[in-house]
């Protein structure tokens, strides 16, 4: 075992570039994908997710609370129609998920059907990726006519697709679905229309690179379930008017007035040719994520804790786990410099994921 870089190194660096300056093409077929529908959709999941749900046309990022107001998934609902409804998940948690879902399941008046086989396709992401879509359809998917977070129904190639404008890698992109059948299809009518544009298959570690994703994407998904979600997303985790279970009520309320004791913080950490950082000999986040053309190391999956608030009860502290916000933690079994970054270091607005 190692902490030093992967030999694979040149490899990701040539995706993470491509998604930079180009596009990337990452298969989207692990994720897993539930279909909500009937006349109370929209009454279960507001009850069930802890986010407004979007109107037709629109996705919307929804975390999900437990018995205790805890996090237990954070999902992707789309609408489709005013009925029809997918969530979007982790493939890995199917069965946890799907046993919550039946579990809340009303009698009648919502339908549940788990699509994860029957639809897959692909996430295109890029400066080039409009162009690419562009040249695949007759609809029109400017940015006026087809803004961040919509969702509609295509031809794409020789299938009809559903496509998202949503990217996990802080690059304006889409995600295009098709039933399973066209997927190989899709693949390479993808690869022939990117050709003239630089597009490129691109691989986890690459997804996991660009250094956008360090303020973006890993915000939840990566969070250990039994979180609170203030700890991930002070101020947008849950709606003020969702509703949690009756058991979790009290803990949801105080946590609300008082805040959550940890807050996730991005730390840059003086890599040189180490591949993870760690704390206290525990492995806190494996790869150079995106610091390969920034030299330096991120650390996503640090917790910083909360200053106190007047008549609460949160901790002390301004630093990762009480240390001050340039910290020393260790790769490559040496010690390295580290700090807390107040925002992301690449596009900290959003400017290219919304263009």
């Amino acid at each position: 075992m190692t902490l030093g870089r992967s030999n694979a190194e040149p490899f990701v660096a040539a995706e993470v570039e491509a998604v930079r300056t180009a596009a990337g093409a990452y298969e989207i077929a692990q994720y897993a994908r539930y279909e909500v529908t009937g006349p109370e959709a929209e009454a279960w999941l507001d009850r069930l997710l802890a986010s407004r749900l979007p109107e037709v046309g629109r996705i919307r990022l929804a975390p999900m609370l437990g018995e205790r107001g805890r996090l237990m998934g954070d999902l992707t609902v789309t609408r489709l129609d005013e009925d029809r409804f997918w969530l979007t998940g982790s493939y890995h948690l199917q069965d946890w998920h799907l046993r919550w879902f039946l579990a809340h399941l009303p009698e009648r008046g919502v339908e549940l059907r788990n699509v994860t086989d029957a639809w897959m396709g692909f996430s295109i992401s890029g400066p080039n990726a409009r162009r690419i879509l562009a040249t695949l359809t007759s609809e029109d998917v400017s940015n006026e006519a087809f803004p961040f977070l919509s969702v509609r129904r295509m031809d794409v190639g020789s299938a009809r697709a559903v496509v998202g404008r949503i990217s996990f890698t802080g690059e304006l992109g889409y995600e295009l679905v098709v039933p399973v059948l066209h997927h190989r299809t899709l693949w390479c009518e993808l690869r022939e229309a990117g050709d003239e544009h630089g597009l490129r298959p691109i691989g986890d570690r690459a997804l996991d690179s660009p250094a956008p994703r360090e303020g973006v994407r890993d915000l939840v998904p990566r969070v250990p379930a039994g979180r609170d979600p203030g700890d991930v997303r002070p101020s947008t985790a849950t709606s003020p008017s969702t509703r949690v279970p009756s058991s979790a009520a009290r803990p949801r309320s105080r946590e609300r007035e008082v805040g959550p004791d940890r807050r996730l913080a991005l730390l840059e950490v003086e890599a040189g040719d180490a591949d993870a950082a760690m704390d206290d000999g525990r492995v806190a986040r494996r790869s150079a994520r995106g610091a390969r053309d920034l030299g330096r190391l991120r650390a996503p999956r640090g917790d910083e804790p909360r200053p106190r608030v007047p008549g609460g009860g949160g901790r002390r502290g301004g630093g990762l786990r009480g240390r001050p916000p340039s910290s020393r933690w260790w790769s490559s079994a040496r010690g390295r410099r580290a700090r807390v970054l107040p925002e992301p270091p690449y596009d900290p607005t959003g400017s290219r994921l919304r263009s």
